[in-house]
């Protein structure tokens, strides 16, 4: 969803899939993750491709129970697979939605 206006936005928020999710990526979008469970789970962005400092690693975020984070923005260079995609999977999906927000 596009985050452009000064009136607001209502975000559409999807169930994490147990088989995780993807979502376009155009270096300014930021994922949403609610956790309304009772437990914490982990969300991890796959990188494909190197950091700045030359290694090839997962970033994994920690959502405690009943809280939310933002995860973001994401760098295309080191995110997106070769489609254009982030791809994210979830330590645990039951009652954990998602929203990819593009910023300006």
């Amino acid at each position: 969803q596009d985050v452009t206006g000064t009136t607001g936005i209502a975000p559409t928020y999807a169930s994490a899939d147990s088989a995780g999710d993807k979502f376009t990526n155009d270096g300014k979008t930021q994922l949403h993750v609610k956790n309304d469970g009772s437990a914490s789970i982990t969300a991890t962005v796959d990188s494909p491709q190197k950091c700045s400092q030359g290694f090839e690693h997962d970033v994994a975020v920690t959502v405690a129970a009943n809280t939310e984070k933002i995860i973001g923005p994401l760098d295309k260079s080191r995110f997106n697979d070769t489609s254009g995609f982030v791809n994210v999977t979830y330590s645990a999906v039951t009652s954990v939605k998602v929203a990819a927000l593009k910023t300006c």
